[in-house]
């Protein structure tokens, strides 16, 4: 069963989400109590025969009162996660989309096409910054979002992620060989590897660039930018250098996750 909030001071009763970041590649986990997020942990989907131990011990951390909440894109990984929670800890996982409501307004055709993982990112995104903003995230595909100054999710753009990429080219060529992404050491590329991984980046960079200057063209103005996923490091050191983005936060989605909880209980009252 699902904990509830109690009677204790404003503080204390503000409730503890263990949130859930369930993508294609790997399955993210992390305690979170209003702002604070702690014990953040990653597993590779496949690899998670180790699932329900560390959710029994990031749970037996986490005071009460206490929620378990996720967004998910990847049906069969929530699965799992759900059949970890319920056995480990007979607890019912509050999903996004299903459970929750989305966490933010959009401005789109088909607001439930959108995957709740882009969602949450942007309204954690919004709620730091209270201004327009872009929202890109380089995981196993790349999303490029917007959101508007009044918090609106305007949409985005989707293109390959990096591995994604480079899988494609060693597949679909003769020769190509497969390459893990990188920076590499000369912006010349010295060989066929050091030619793939600088182009995987500049086609990375590039698509960011191009997207945030198309939607500061409509919005009227530069938005800030703030990159997230487990490549984000990887494309935005050399951007942070530069100005062109503006913060790296890897735990954006998460801390989303947890808002759409919050913000789902301020709406209750």
């Amino acid at each position: 069963m699902t904990e509830h909030p109690t009677d204790e001071s404003p503080q204390q009763a503000i409730p503890h989400v263990l949130a859930c970041d369930v993508g294609n590649f790997a399955v993210r986990i992390a305690r979170i109590h209003g702002d604070e997020v702690a014990d953040m942990r990653s597993f590779r989907v496949g690899e998670l025969s180790s699932l329900a131990g560390v959710m029994r011990e990031l749970w037996s951390q986490t005071p009460s009162p206490r929620v378990i909440a996720a967004a998910s894109v990847n049906p069969a990984a929530l699965k799992a996660l759900e059949a970890a929670a319920a056995e480990g800890l007979e607890q019912k996982i509050l999903v996004v989309g299903r459970d929750l409501p989305r966490p933010i307004d959009t401005d789109l055709v088909s607001p439930l096409s959108v995957g709740s993982d882009r969602l949450c990112a942007a309204v954690a995104a919004f709620d730091r910054l209270g201004m327009a903003c872009v929202v890109a995230d380089f995981g196993t595909a790349v999303t490029i979002d917007c959101v508007s100054d009044q918090g609106v999710f305007l949409g985005g753009a989707i293109l390959p992620g990096l591995r994604m990429q480079a899988r494609a080219m060693q597949e679909q060529t003769a020769a190509l060989p497969l390459v893990e992404p990188a920076e590499p050491p000369d912006v010349f590329g010295k060989d066929t590897t050091e030619a793939i991984q600088a182009g995987i980046l500049a086609a990375a960079r590039g698509s960011l660039r191009a997207l945030a200057e198309s939607y500061a063209t409509e919005l009227g103005n530069w938005p800030v930018v703030i990159l997230t996923g487990g490549d984000a490091e990887l494309v935005g050191s050399k951007l942070l250098e530069t100005g062109m983005v503006q913060a790296i936060v890897p735990d954006l989605t998460l801390r989303g996750v947890a808002m759409a909880y919050y913000r789902t209980l301020l709406s209750e009252r």
